[in-house]
């Protein structure tokens, strides 16, 4: 397991920076969809609160309808002085003498030709939302009933044998449920029922004569909700002071007391009924009642769970597009780096031949790209240095043959000199001096020489064909003074002035003439070796010089010595030191080369000369 922590997740940088990016997402997704969520859910809640607000106004003034149309018929009443009257005297008087003052009334034909019987009949037909209409007097304790189909009906309740005056003293709210005591006089046992109670008083006198009590069907409230069809949720109760259940919508409570009118009149919005539930209030003090709205929460859940669904789906179907877009592109770009890390890891183990394919023009194409250049860069610098070497192991192998027993040689070509001397040959002795001389020069194990010794060897070398050719070959070799002991690589003239005698010089010409000339500008030495030969076409020219600039073991022989004096500047000074050639055929050539002006002492330090 940590194994697989290091391999797939410590040590790989894309899929660190994937996995905090897809924590970031989840993070700042899983936010937003749940303030969203929240959102949404408490709108849906405030309107489904609001449109069961607007319910409950509806049914508080379908009921507040009713009760105003019960005491603007007893207004009615107050505005007849006969009737009024009238009504009075019922309320006042046994129902036998009522009887007998509404005959003499039409005899003598004082009545306002209202019958007071009649027109709570009339009241009862006009409105079929009514099941019973009681007058109560005060005074003679008697109920009369008026009942749906003509049904009327006189009930006695002196306070000796009822409860009902009692009762109806107590009861003062304009809205309740029917008194049980009523209801048990009457025989009215239905519980979808409700009270209007309105007092009716003496028109002169202003004392209470009685009561007039509407019996209304509970239902009639109903038909304020009827536009809400299906929609509705929750439902709405309207309860007396004491918990009384007035209207209840959803037709459960009726006959009862309200099992939880102690939670909803609290002040809290949100309560544990049978569930929990939003709670909406709409008093009414006037009347006697409150009208409440209970929404229970999981019917609003219900309502906005397809939404928070869909909010949820929508953020997973986010998450999942953003984070796998990004890491297709990432570990594609993982796929690349990894490629070049094992191609690194090739070259590590000495495989300069592996390449990377990857044609895109990106970071990593350009890195890519720059790997290979540097690898072809690289393979070039080791055929380079490996040319070199294996050049240098052919010379040093060379300078071992030649150090063979030197003093034998050196000794043999003094004997041989001797001899020439002994027999007149006095120009055969002086070649065989020089001769001497630059071997005895050649095999000293030195790499580097004064610029006075250099020049020396090359004048030796010089006179060799000098004595040679007689008065048909000359040469000047100048040299600033303070040059003389500053160092330069051993053997680097011999090979350019061999050239121009092997390859420049006009051997059936009496002008043939060599200078050699070195100078000191900005601590930099400039050597000049120009001669008057033969020349070199252009196409040979430009054939030398690219011949300069390859590095293989088989060259061609007339450029071998102008390579070796090439390659041992760059080797020792790098860029240092140059080298060029110029040559026009027939007028000459001119090879000129340069590096730093060291001293002794300063030339120790360079790592080519002292092998570090």
């Amino acid at each position: 397991m940590k194994k697989l922590y290091i391999d797939a997740i410590k040590n790989n940088l894309f899929v660190k920076i994937m996995l905090v990016f897809a924590v970031i997402i989840v993070c700042a997704t899983a936010t937003l969809a749940y303030f969203t969520v929240d959102y949404m859910s408490q709108s849906v809640a405030d309107n489904e609160l609001e449109k069961q607000k607007m319910s409950m106004e509806r049914v508080n003034q379908q009921l507040a309808g009713k009760v105003g149309v019960v005491q603007q018929q007893v207004q009615d009443i107050y505005r007849d002085p006969s009737f009024s009257y009238s009504l009075s005297y019922l309320l006042k008087h046994s129902f036998s003498e009522y009887m007998n003052f509404k005959m003499d009334s039409y005899y003598n034909n004082l009545g306002s030709g209202i019958d007071d019987l009649d027109f709570f009949k009339k009241m009862i037909e006009n409105d079929a939302d009514i099941a019973n209409m009681l007058l109560f007097s005060s005074e003679k304790q008697f109920l009369y009933m008026f009942g749906q189909s003509n049904l009327t009906k006189l009930y006695q309740t002196q306070a000796s044998k009822s409860y009902v005056p009692d009762a109806m003293a107590l009861e003062s709210s304009i809205v309740s449920t029917p008194n049980p005591w009523v209801r048990r006089t009457v025989g009215q046992w239905d519980d979808k029922l409700f009270s209007v109670r309105v007092h009716i008083n003496e028109v002169g006198t202003l004392s209470n004569v009685g009561q007039l009590l509407v019996f209304f069907q509970a239902d009639a409230l109903k038909k304020a909700l009827t536009s809400e069809g299906r929609d509705r949720r929750g439902y709405i109760l309207i309860l007396s002071g004491e918990g009384q259940v007035i209207f209840d919508s959803s037709d459960r409570y009726y006959g009862k007391l309200y099992p939880y009118v102690d939670k909803i009149k609290s002040v809290d919005s949100l309560a544990f009924l049978e569930e929990e539930s939003y709670i909406s209030m709409l008093p009414s003090s006037s009347l006697g009642y409150t009208v409440f709205g209970i929404m229970p929460k999981r019917e609003v859940e219900a309502i906005y769970e397809p939404m928070k669904n869909a909010v949820i789906a929508a953020s997973f179907a986010f998450i999942l597009i953003t984070i796998s877009i990004p890491s297709f592109v990432v570990f594609n770009f993982s796929r690349r780096t990894n490629r070049i890390i094992r191609s690194m890891r090739r070259v590590e183990t000495g495989d300069l031949t592996i390449r990377i394919v990857d044609e895109k023009e990106d970071e990593i194409g350009q890195l890519s790209q720059g790997f290979n250049k540097m690898l072809d860069e690289l393979s070039r610098h080791i055929d380079r240095v490996y040319v070199a070497e294996l050049k240098q192991k052919h010379t040093e192998f060379a300078a071992l043959q030649a150090r063979i027993n030197p003093h034998f040689l050196y000794n043999t070509l003094e004997v041989i000199r001797m001899r020439a001397l002994s027999h007149g040959a006095a120009d055969v002795s002086e070649m065989i001096y020089s001769l001497a001389i630059l071997f005895k020069s050649f095999v000293q194990q030195q790499t580097v020489v004064t610029m006075e010794e250099e020049l020396e060897n090359c004048r030796l070398y010089l006179e060799l064909f000098r004595i040679r050719y007689k008065d048909r070959f000359a040469y000047v070799i100048g040299c600033d003074p303070e040059l003389k002991e500053r160092m330069m690589i051993k053997m680097s003239l011999q090979p350019i002035v061999e050239n121009y005698i092997v390859h420049g010089l006009r051997s059936e010409e009496e002008d043939n003439l060599i200078k050699v000339t070195a100078t000191l500008e900005n601590e930099m030495v400039t050597i000049v070796a120009e001669d008057n030969g033969a020349g070199i076409s252009k196409e040979r020219l430009e054939q030398i010089k690219r011949s300069l600039g390859r590095y293989a073991v088989q060259e061609p022989v007339d450029s071998l010595g102008l390579r070796s004096v090439k390659e041992r500047l760059e080797l020792i000074y790098g860029k240092d030191g140059r080298f060029d050639i110029e040559s026009v055929q027939g007028k000459g050539t001119k090879v000129i080369f340069g590096f730093p002006a060291l001293r002794k002492g300063e030339m120790e330090n360079v790592p080519r000369i002292s092998g570090r």
